[in-house]
């Protein structure tokens, strides 16, 4: 006679499951542009060292780095653990500055540079490009709500809390 399996026994093991963002971060707006954002800046880190304009590479990596870290931040709810960082304005400073960085960066790859790497890295900046833009504008807007609302804690966390500072 066969054994009957355990509840959890066909499902993946808890410490590969630990390493797996949750789903409702990859459902999320926020972290599907950080999901595209750190495929970019890692496609646009191999384009610029496989290119001439391998002088362009290190802007691409720390983006890379920074938009990785973010994600598994928003994953592991880093952002509800440690409330001294505000969280919202350093993405919104984040995604700033890689807009205007890719900006250049692009304009710079494709009109100096004639190889191919350097073109494609030059059109994946243009699209990192619109993609951080989107994201600042979408931070900006819940910047400028956490301001309004007035409290010490990022707009996410508490909707439903009571304010009486004006």
């Amino acid at each position: 006679m066969e054994q009957p399996e355990p509840a959890g026994a066909a499902a993946a093991p808890p410490g590969v499951r630990a390493l797996l963002p949750p789903a409702e971060l990859l459902r999320s707006r926020k972290g599907q542009l950080l999901l595209a954002e750190s495929v970019l800046s890692f496609i646009i880190f191999i384009c610029y060292i496989a290119s001439s304009a391998a002088s362009f590479m290190m802007a691409p990596l720390l983006e890379f780095l920074l938009a990785v870290f973010l994600f598994f931040a928003y994953a592991s709810k880093l952002n509800e653990k440690f409330k001294g960082l505000y969280w919202p304005l350093t993405d919104f400073l984040r995604c700033v500055t890689a807009a205007i960085i890719y900006f250049a960066i692009s304009i710079a790859a494709v009109s100096k540079y004639t190889d191919g790497a350097s073109k494609a890295a030059g059109v994946f900046g243009f699209v990192a490009t619109i993609v951080y833009a989107i994201d600042f504008y979408i931070t900006f807007n819940d910047l400028v709500t956490f301001l309004k609302q007035g409290t010490s804690s990022p707009p996410e966390g508490d909707e439903d809390s009571d304010s009486d500072s004006d």
